[in-house]
């Protein structure tokens, strides 16, 4: 979670290791990273939980704002960084006062605490950098849309999930949703995998 085309290559690299078919599945930041699948035959489906799938040169924070709804710059503090080579970056870290309430409204509270020690900060630059080409584009897609996500306005979602052709599936749910629903998103990921025989 430093930089869009750093990560999408790092997936770039574990795809390719990988034997067989893949249904990648990607959450929130996650679902921009994706485009990791563009010109890999094996990946069969993807599936976007609570997730941006930005089109070809655009941002994180570009669909974040596209629709209203998020409550995220409210709760973040932001901080330096030291980048490799000198100078520093500027990441964001939830304040752990206001991640419950934020991204894990429906988990318990001791696991959302657990989760808001542990959360791994998100460089500024990764939710601005501008996305390349698009795996959605080629790949059928499912999208899991969270109504009750405070970080990923449900708009945003539906709006994202539309223009893609996802199969959707509305849960309400937090931002959270894997660790508050489990079943229901591991039901979406094997209904994708069963599509693709």
């Amino acid at each position: 979670m430093r930089g869009l085309a750093a990560d999408t290559a790092c997936l770039r690299s574990v795809l390719a290791a990988v034997d067989g078919p893949v249904v990648l599945v990607g959450h929130s930041y996650g679902g921009g990273v994706s485009g990791a699948a563009v010109g890999n035959s094996r990946v069969q489906a993807l599936v976007c939980i609570a997730a941006f799938t930005p089109d070809k040169s655009e941002s994180a924070a570009e669909l974040a704002a596209k629709f209203s709804g998020s409550t995220l710059g409210d709760t973040v503090n932001p901080q330096s960084y030291p980048l490799p080579g000198g100078g520093t970056g500027t990441e964001l870290v939830i304040d752990r006062a206001k991640f419950h309430r934020q991204i894990a409204a429906d988990v318990p509270t001791a696991d959302a605490a657990f989760m808001a020690a542990a959360q791994r900060p998100v460089a500024t630059a990764a939710l601005e950098e501008k996305a390349g080409k698009a795996a959605w584009k080629t790949i059928p897609s499912r999208a899991l849309i969270t109504t009750a996500d405070k970080n990923i306005p449900p708009a945003a979602g539906r709006w994202m999930a539309r223009r893609a052709g996802s199969h959707v599936t509305e849960v309400d749910a937090s931002h959270a949703v894997a660790v508050s629903r489990p079943a229901v998103v591991a039901d979406v990921i094997l209904d994708a995998v069963r599509a693709t025989r």
